[in-house]
């Protein structure tokens, strides 16, 4: 076997499977004495595991004995046993790295070895899935091997209770998506009681279809967002507007980067529709922005392939798997510009109350680890962000797929002629056909033709997304056609029907190049799976998406010449190396700007753990009065050093400046201080002066109120003054980042402004926080019904499903629910006083 692996791998990952195949060989040889043991002993492993833990044995002095008994779990709960190469593919995860393996090796039990060994731990691993249904079958499936061995398993979805999220958490093993985990870390750092919070120190993570998850989805960050209600009159007015412009004249087009521009005459135009002197004015912004968010949507977004409307609502699919994103919003107005453009109700921005992306979620992980089919390509992004090895684990049995040359057509039509030619051919044969598109559009103009010429076929893309597991399932029926968006049913398995063998197995044909490598390899890896037979071709033409974007005209103008139809397909590897090369360019162009979205959140990233972390010392803690005398000591320092400076002679310090801020800020109206009483001190004394008359009155105020309500009091200011300029903050460092790109006409680094504009805003914020806290707590009136209380109520947006600020609340919930009943978020309080305040 390994002489076949160095040929196929290569030296570096030769080397390593090799290390690994002597581990497999003693594992193989513990089965003798693991094979013979009853089901109660294989279970009482686990408690002998976890006593040599407890006694200084690591992890990787387990890992054979391990992998060696719940290899025979599952071959008794689940009648699977486990391959040579799949302990290959467990022992790279639980390395940390990414496990290569071919669609069909079994990647899912595979997940079972790693997941259990540090399970062993009982600091919890977090199994990431794609979707909920993923979540689920896995979870019921290769929990059984689990809960067998004595381990508990939870599921963690996104209309889970607060308390059933806390129990998924507490879990030895934790079955979720990459949304719900992110977004509870956010909730959690929204809450007003640490009881709240639903999870634990993040340990390891197992992610599944790591390439979907940690490339794919990472350009689009994670957002809870909370209404901000504005005007939506002008979205309508920006779009009746636009829908006058004509191409080239009033605007134009740049269809390689996807962006729209007015001319000089589309600005003289506006300018008249709008009754203003000039676009670009600072007064006119707001115009300018609806304007350019309008043209984006009449001439960028196309419907039913960038979103769909179903029950008047404009739904983003998403551009990778062909899913509709429920729940999910173009940010920036581009939402609610589409929303004008269909002619419907026009919903409000948002706010942003929290956020974060994927990239810098989940290298908070002490360890991470993926599996997917398709990852090598990515490798190098998976290096540098995550520090992810991507290891190639060898098929259990040889790959015999046939994967045929590229077709090209002049004309799109042209290529779905050719296209339903042979799937007529196949499906004559009794032959499988999975069609793989691009978008939902193309899918249901392939469905026609193949109704017209009377084929039975089924149609998977984002519109009927709740059957696609089993419609994928059955793929490789005889004679079935199937057409799907290339991602649709991913991580189902498609087992072949009887004679399909002889038949020459699934045929697969990709009726576009996608701008990445890898989904055209997922694609093609649906079909010869562990050593199955089966085929694969891509039909192009040079009007696709791809081929445009990258010098079609001058291979159309070719064909002219020569004088070819549009029937008339072309086999030239010279066509197929451009494809290929056009497809490394916008790799590395998506590469860029996941890059950049990362560098521009990793400075709102170091900001966010401060806070975060200051915000869990505050709940955690169960007397915050050092931290909040803490933070007046540095609003006393703030303004004293700023009108006393050391550098100036006392007699030229603003003393009364001083005792004015003291006096209206700090003291009680009794209490008050004058110039005088600072007159004749050092800065240093005068510090000192204002901090003893400080923490006399303070020490007034807890006697007044007692020590046990203060404690409250001081959580309730500080969390409120925390929330409220946090949550300003992000919105401002939002727009800040919107803007910045412009100074780069001015010759600066955009990135080096927004990190040192970022910091000072980052600065004055802290700032803004010591003073309301400071002025709270030393001057207001104190209620005896003191309650901590959310700044905002926010919703996720998400690209999977939708989820509330505190607990998911499903939109529409709240009529649902009396206003004296008791909040569906857990926090014990009434609804109209929590979730339903304002309704």
């Amino acid at each position: 076997m390994l002489g076949l692996v160095k040929k196929i791998f290569g030296d570096s990952n030769e080397r390593e499977i090799k290390r690994m195949v002597k581990a497999v060989d003693y594992i193989n040889e513990l089965e003798a004495t693991i094979k013979p043991l009853s089901d109660e002993e294989l279970r009482g492993k686990t408690v002998e595991f976890r006593n040599r833990l407890e006694k200084g044995e690591e992890l990787d002095d387990l890992l054979p004995e391990a992998f060696a008994v719940v290899r025979e779990a599952g071959l008794r709960v689940l009648g699977k046993r486990h391959y040579d190469v799949q302990l290959i593919g467990g022992m790279v995860l639980h390395e940390g790295r990414i496990a290569e393996m071919r669609t069909g090796e079994g990647k899912t039990l595979v997940g079972t070895l790693p997941v259990y060994l540090n399970a062993l731990l009982g600091k919890g691993v977090h199994v990431v899935t794609v979707n909920d249904y993923l979540a689920q079958r896995d979870s019921g499936e290769m929990g059984q091997i689990y809960e067998f061995l004595g381990l508990t398993v939870g599921v963690n979805l996104h209309d889970l209770s607060h308390e059933e999220k806390q129990a998924a958490y507490a879990c030895d093993i934790t079955y979720g998506t990459n949304n719900e985990y992110g977004f509870d870390y956010l909730r959690d750092n929204m809450v007003l009681y640490k009881e709240q919070m639903v999870q634990r120190p993040l340990y390891f993570a197992v992610i599944d279809e790591v390439d979907s998850i940690l490339v794919d989805e990472a350009r689009t960050p994670l957002i809870i967002s909370g209404q901000a209600a504005k005007s939506t009159d002008l979205y309508y007015a920006a779009d009746r507007f636009v829908s006058t412009l004509k191409v080239e004249e009033d605007y134009t087009i740049d269809i390689k980067v996807r962006s729209v521009a007015l001319t000089e005459e589309g600005v003289a135009k506006s300018e008249r529709a709008f009754g203003i002197e000039n676009l670009f004015d600072h007064q006119n912004v707001n115009i300018n922005h609806h304007v350019t968010q309008g043209l984006k949507a009449r001439f960028i977004m196309k419907r039913d392939v960038d979103y769909v409307v179903q029950d008047d609502e404009v739904m983003i699919v998403d551009e990778f798997t062909g899913r509709i994103m429920t729940g999910r919003r173009y940010s920036d107005g581009l939402h609610q510009a589409i929303e004008a453009k269909e002619q419907l109700q026009v919903q409000n921005e948002s706010m942003t109350l929290a956020t974060i992306t994927f990239q810098n979620y989940f290298r908070m992980y002490r360890k991470l680890a993926g599996m997917t089919g398709t990852a090598k390509t990515e490798e190098e992004e998976l290096k540098k962000i995550y520090g992810l090895e991507v290891i190639i684990v060898p098929t259990n049995r040889p790959m015999i797929r046939k994967d045929m040359p590229d077709v090209v057509y002049k004309s799109e039509m042209g290529k779905f002629r050719a296209v339903v030619e042979q799937i007529l051919e196949r499906h004559k044969l009794n032959q499988p056909v999975l069609v793989g598109t691009v978008s939902i559009e193309n899918s249901e103009v392939l469905s026609d033709m193949l109704k017209k010429k009377g084929v039975q076929h089924k149609v998977l893309n984002a519109k009927y997304h709740a059957e696609e597991a089993e419609i994928v399932a059955r793929a490789g029926q005889p004679g079935s056609v199937t057409i799907a968006t290339n991602m649709a049913g991913r991580g189902t398995d498609i087992v072949l029907g009887e004679g399909v063998h002889d038949a020459g197995g699934l045929h697969i044909i990709g009726t576009e190049r996608h701008e990445s490598r890898r989904i055209d390899n997922q694609l093609r890896g649906r079909a010869g799976r562990q050593g199955d037979p089966g085929s694969s071709q891509f039909y192009l033409s040079l009007e696709d998406e791809l081929m445009k974007r990258f010098g079609a005209e001058n291979i159309m103008a070719m064909m002219d010449r020569l004088g070819m139809e549009e029937d008339q397909p072309i086999e030239s590897k010279l066509i197929s190396r451009a494809v290929e090369s056009a497809q490394k360019r916008v790799e590395g162009n998506n590469f860029d700007v996941r890059k950049v979205v990362l560098q521009y959140d990793d400075v709102m990233n170091q900001q966010r753990g401060i806070i975060y972390k200051q915000r869990r010392e505050l709940l955690e803690s169960d007397n915050i009065r050092e931290v909040i005398e803490g933070m007046i000591t540095s609003v006393i320092e703030r303004v004293v050093k700023a009108h006393c400076p050391e550098e100036q002679i006392p007699e030229e310090w603003e003393v009364q400046e001083v005792a004015n801020f003291v006096n209206n800020n700090l003291l009680h109206d009794d209490a008050q201080i004058t110039d005088q009483d600072l007159w004749g001190k050092e800065q240093e004394e005068v510090i000192e002066f204002i901090q003893a008359l400080v923490s006399k009155r303070y020490d007034e105020r807890e006697e007044e109120i007692g020590a046990e309500f203060m404690r409250e009091f001081e959580k309730v200011v500080a969390l409120r003054a925390v929330d409220s300029k946090w949550m300003d903050h992000i919105d401002a460092m939002d727009q800040l980042r919107q803007g910045i790109h412009l100074r780069a006409y001015g010759g600066t680094d955009p990135l080096r402004e927004y990190q040192f504009e970022g910091f000072e805003m980052f600065q004055e914020m802290i700032d803004n926080i010591r003073e309301e806290v400071a002025m709270y707590i030393m001057k207001a009136h104190v209620q005896s019904n003191l309650e901590r209380q959310a700044v905002a109520e926010g919703q996720a947006v998400d690209t999977k499903n939708e989820a509330g600020g505190k607990k998911p609340l499903v939109r529409g919930e709240e009529q649902r629910i009396g206003r004296n009943d008791p909040c569906p978020c857990g926090s014990g309080k009434k609804f109209k006083q929590c979730h339903g305040q304002g309704s």
